[in-house]
């Protein structure tokens, strides 16, 4: 029997992970269906189209985007699927267009990155690299002045920029900490935002009522930079910006004329518009912003289930099902795909 291909396009640090188990996670569930998997050269964008033009799936992240031109050149393909949350590395609407199913992992680093956010919240508030560096230089007496120009956190306002899985994760943390909790999502329903004891508003009052400001929307054309001079200058000065989402929702040279002019008080930034970013980039330089390496969903948990999950996504689609997590669920009905999930889910083709 032909086994089905499937090419895999993975950046470096996923592959020094992966090569060592060759595929095994993956293929708990592809091998079920007579699956080959082939990792593609990254090298140039022709050699990635000669690779994957007979290929019946894609797993894809961080590296080469899977652009219109990759996707017209795409001869066998059913699906592509993302082993991250975010799907900006892959062209959707070209895929939709083709007929092709895009898949990702909405539920599986939910609680890793929900506890970053609220790490970023807490140590950018209480200043703790700006602490931890008094105690080693020695100026003890310095900390404690330092942190009587802040209220107490209690009290204060945590606005949330959208309200999915993470943000809703975040919320309930948040709670614990005496924060008043509010959200703007055009595209959940105010009943879920209700039920989970935050209060919706709109774009407007979410910048200018809260202290920290948590960003949590997918990266789109509706979304990139959506955070720029205008919605900074709204912000209140001593507002917190938090960001464990994608820094392309951010406009960083705005970001960085607010911290400097002090039209917000302080960041905390797992993510960035350029990844990795230059090493002169002027937030480096700043004592009130924290930095981490987009790695709010490290977990030794994540990438394993991130990875199974892949497989099962490919599975269910190259075995003629409907895959649990449709990024683009309107291309359902056009293709040959059976419907199994007996139950509506809270995410993928049933939304």
């Amino acid at each position: 029997m032909n086994k089905k291909k499937v090419v895999a396009q993975l950046p470096p640090i996923a592959k020094e992970t992966t090569n060592s188990r060759g595929y095994a996670l993956e293929m708990e569930a592809l091998s079920l269906v007579g699956v080959e998997i082939v990792e593609a050269s990254t090298d140039s964008i022709e050699t990635f189209i000669e690779e994957v033009r007979d290929a019946e799936a894609l797993m894809v992240s961080w590296g080469i985007k899977i652009t219109k031109e990759i996707i017209a050149n795409l001869e066998k393909c059913v699906v592509i699927s993302s082993g991250s949350v975010g799907v900006d590395m892959i062209d959707v609407d070209a895929a939709t267009e083709a007929g092709i199913v895009v898949t990702n992992v909405p539920d599986v680093f939910i609680e890793e990155t929900a506890d970053h956010t609220m790490t970023l919240l807490l140590a950018t508030y209480r200043r703790i690299t700006v602490m931890n560096d008094m105690v080693r230089r020695g100026e003890w007496t310095k900390g404690r002045p330092l942190l009587d120009e802040f209220p107490r956190l209690w009290g204060q306002t945590l606005g949330l920029f959208a309200f999915g899985n993470i943000a809703t994760a975040v919320a309930r943390r948040a709670k614990a900490f005496g924060l008043h909790l509010i959200a703007h999502d055009p595209y959940v329903s105010e009943l879920k935002i209700v039920a989970e004891g935050v209060e919706p508003v709109s774009m407007g009052e979410l910048l200018e009522r809260s202290d920290f400001l948590s960003l949590h929307p997918a990266l789109n054309e509706e979304t990139r930079g959506i955070m720029s001079t205008a919605q900074f200058a709204t912000m209140k000065n001593s507002a917190v910006l938090i960001n464990c989402g994608r820094g392309g929702v951010v406009d960083e040279a705005a970001l960085i004329r607010a911290l400097e002019n002090g039209e917000i008080a302080a960041a905390g930034l797992d993510v960035f518009e350029k990844e990795p970013p230059e090493l002169d980039n002027p937030l480096f330089s700043m004592d009130n912003v924290i930095l981490t390496p987009h790695a709010a969903s490290a977990s030794s948990r994540m990438r394993p289930t991130a990875r199974r999950r892949v497989g099962r996504e490919i599975s269910l689609v190259l075995n003629g099902k409907w895959p649990m997590s449709a990024v683009n669920p309107a291309v359902l009905p056009r293709v040959n795909l059976e419907r199994w999930q007996p139950y509506p889910m809270l995410r993928g083709p049933n939304r």
